[in-house]
């Protein structure tokens, strides 16, 4: 993390083997945070695996704690996506295999 070590409100965080997937996922989830003055992504070099995402912040809250709050909010995101992916593989399966049943 780069920035002044008393400044916990502005902080670039260099996060390694990602790319544009996850980076703009936490983009979403920090812009959305009211209390999420700026937030944006790079990525030095398309052959480096690196995203450097910057976070400024009102002041209520730490940019490591806006960043927390964007990760928990991937993860329930991406939870519920995987709970009703299967929900629908299993319903569709079930169909399969009772018109299997009356052939």
């Amino acid at each position: 993390m780069e920035g002044e070590a008393t400044d916990f409100f502005a902080a670039t965080f260099s996060i390694e083997e990602e790319d544009h997937t996850l980076a703009n996922a936490l983009r979403f989830f920090l812009n959305k945070n009211p209390h999420v003055a700026f937030c944006g992504y790079s990525m030095p070099h398309p052959s480096e695996e690196l995203v450097n995402l910057r976070v400024q912040t009102t002041g209520k809250v730490t940019a490591m704690q806006a960043v927390k709050a964007a990760c928990e909010d991937v993860s329930q995101v991406c939870g519920h996506m995987r709970y009703t992916l299967q929900e629908a593989v299993n319903k569709f399966q079930a169909e399969e295999a009772a018109a299997r049943g009356k052939r």
